[in-house]
């Protein structure tokens, strides 16, 4: 009987660790701690999540407009977006607060998809930039969190020629824990983000 119990326990298989999740914990966050004189490890800069968001602006109206942003966010995230509803009115746009077409679309990632996501728009997505010389060193906050903005959602490798007849931009934010402007700048340095030359 108990060969039996054994024969049939599904052997679980350890999945690998995001290539700069498994960088973070095994050498940045020690780095970090030692870069930034912190005592204590708990509070090196962590990155939180990601929010990859797109609004539609005066094309809610546009469904092939509206479904192609939604769909870019599933692609080059791997999940499905949530749409977002206005807050407040915008008489250019004649858009009223809470009414009913989504004025944008946004995906909150955590944990190994974010990592992954991170990886991917350093690597591949950010070289793909058109004119590119390095992203800017002044979008954070006074927590830390880093805003990104991409002009086209064609730099990622995920996007058809078919996805990329409605050209739509991007923008993406860095939530981080423990984050400051110089802590958050020294922690996405590490990760490989380009970061433009000259002062901070």
């Amino acid at each position: 009987m108990a060969e039996k119990k054994t024969a049939a326990k599904v052997t679980k298989v350890a999945k690998a660790q995001p290539r700069l999740k498994a960088l973070y914990n095994n050498e940045l966050k020690a780095k970090l701690a030692k870069e930034l004189e912190l005592k204590n490890i708990s509070q090196v800069p962590e990155l939180k999540k990601v929010i990859v968001s797109s609004g539609v602006g005066k094309k809610r109206e546009d469904k092939r407009f509206t479904e192609t942003v939604e769909l870019t966010l599933a692609k080059i995230t791997g999940q499905a977006p949530t749409s977002r509803l206005a807050k407040k009115s915008i008489a250019t746009f004649k858009i009223r607060k809470g009414m009913g077409a989504p004025v944008g679309y946004l995906v909150t990632l955590r944990n190994d998809k974010m990592y992954e996501f991170v990886d991917r728009l350093i690597n591949i997505a950010l070289p793909h930039v058109r004119d590119f010389h390095g992203v800017s060193r002044k979008a954070f906050d006074a927590q830390g969190n880093y805003n990104l903005g991409l002009k086209e959602q064609t730099v990622f490798p995920e996007i058809t020629f078919e996805d990329a007849a409605a050209l739509h931009g991007l923008e993406i934010t860095f939530i981080i824990k423990n984050g400051s402007k110089e802590g958050s700048y020294k922690l996405l340095e590490l990760f490989g983000m380009p970061f433009e030359k000259g002062d901070k």
